[in-house]
């Protein structure tokens, strides 16, 4: 029998998805399933992204451009300016989702054996891409009693080597709900300056910051333009998920001309799924308002039951919609697992993240599971208690 590729072998599962089959036979037997563990918003999208597909005049779904229409990108580089962000719009590659962004991303700038610093802990597919792309990540690990604030700028150099060429992070944080301030954005920048790496800012959160503070985005650092690189996405701004439109943003025409090479192998993003984001940019700030209100209202409610439960301790977010949970558990994986197969309370149960598939280094995590707010609130205090149940009975099976 052939084998498989050693890549593919390597290639880590998602945490977030690995435990879908015990989701699935859970309820077939009947049990309700709380889901905290994909950042799925229930927020309805923006009717007016819905609209634009429903009244297409489209007769032939042709390709649209490699780098994604022009029409739609004129349009974020609008977006960006609203926000006194200044980008062209030849400045823009539209990709399938922010995912792929990232791939194009690291296959531009990275060889193999190469090494991103990435601080953990972070979006578990960051794993999956560098493995993809033959790149080493180097983690640099941010703690939960410091709330997961940026490492300090002496440990990220101690990790610098001939081989390191980005230091990406994902601002607002997934899994940590984490808003890295200017004083955090702007040392990095030095960083990155100082010893010619690349920074890749994954910023598709950037809608979602919260208790008055500010969002800073990589665009808007002065001498920055040869060094940032910027990951954006449809899919949680505007609840559209699955319409699977990213971009990749950046200043540095190599770089952009070196994505367009990857763009151009896979033809081009999604015709119709542009036209519904092009519509979504039109979304009033009420909007986002409402949207952070019901996040802030949520977020508050699940760490205030959180820190009701005994022996639990939670992070604070800033931002995003997660949360890092630590438990009173060895191993989170398992917790998690026994939660589907062998219990409910009054015939529910809820699906976690076990939070290790976010971290690189080894045994890291293991205590710890990740929890999206996307749910209301109810749901959330349900969530809560049935969690809060099943790790009295965990303790005592």
């Amino acid at each position: 029998m052939p084998k498989i590729s050693l890549k593919g072998s390597k290639m880590p599962s998602s945490p977030i998805r690995k435990l879908v089959p015990y989701a699935e036979a859970a309820k077939k037997r009947g049990t309700k399933v709380i889901h905290l563990n994909i950042g799925q918003p229930d927020i309805k999208t923006p009717r007016i992204a819905l609209d634009a597909i429903k009244n297409s005049a489209i007769e032939v779904l042709a390709y649209s451009r490699t780098e994604g229409s022009e029409e739609y990108r004129v349009k974020i580089a609008k977006y960006y300016a609203k926000h006194h962000l200044k980008v062209e719009a030849e400045e823009i590659i539209v990709t399938t989702g922010g995912s792929e962004a990232l791939s194009f991303a690291m296959g531009s700038i990275l060889d193999e054996g190469d090494e991103v610093i990435i601080p953990e802990p972070f979006y578990a597919n960051y794993n999956g891409f560098a493995t993809a792309n033959g790149v080493n990540v180097v983690p640099i690990v941010s703690k939960l009693e410091d709330n997961f604030s940026l490492p300090p700028i002496s440990e990220f150099e101690k990790l610098i080597s001939p081989k390191t060429k980005a230091i990406l992070i994902c601002n607002p944080g997934n899994p940590t709900g984490y808003l890295y301030n200017k004083e955090e954005i702007e040392q990095l920048a030095e960083l990155v300056k100082k010893h010619n790496l690349f920074l890749i800012a994954d910023e598709v959160y950037r809608e979602f910051a919260y208790d008055g503070k500010q969002h800073y985005s990589l665009l808007g650092i002065s001498g920055l333009e040869d060094y940032a690189i910027v990951i954006d996405s449809v899919s949680k701004r505007y609840s559209m998920c699955g319409a699977r439109i990213g971009c990749l943003v950046s200043k540095n025409k190599e770089v952009i001309q070196t994505a367009l090479k990857f763009a151009q192998a896979r033809l081009s993003p999604p015709t119709l799924a542009q036209i519904a984001s092009e519509a979504a940019l039109d979304t009033p700030q009420s909007y986002f308002d409402d949207v952070i209100e019901e996040y802030v209202s949520r977020r508050d409610l699940l760490i205030s039951e959180l820190q009701k439960v005994e022996g639990v301790k939670v992070a604070q977010p800033s931002g995003a919609f997660y949360c890092v949970v630590e438990l009173p558990v060895k191993d989170s994986d398992d917790f998690a697992q026994w939660l589907l197969e062998k219990f409910n309370v009054h015939n529910e149960t809820v699906m976690v993240a076990p939070a290790a598939g976010f971290y690189a280094s080894e045994g890291l995590g293991n205590n710890q599971i990740r929890i999206a707010y996307v749910l209301e609130k109810e749901q959330l205090k349900k969530a809560v208690h049935i969690l809060s149940e099943g790790l009295k009975q965990y303790h005592n099976s």
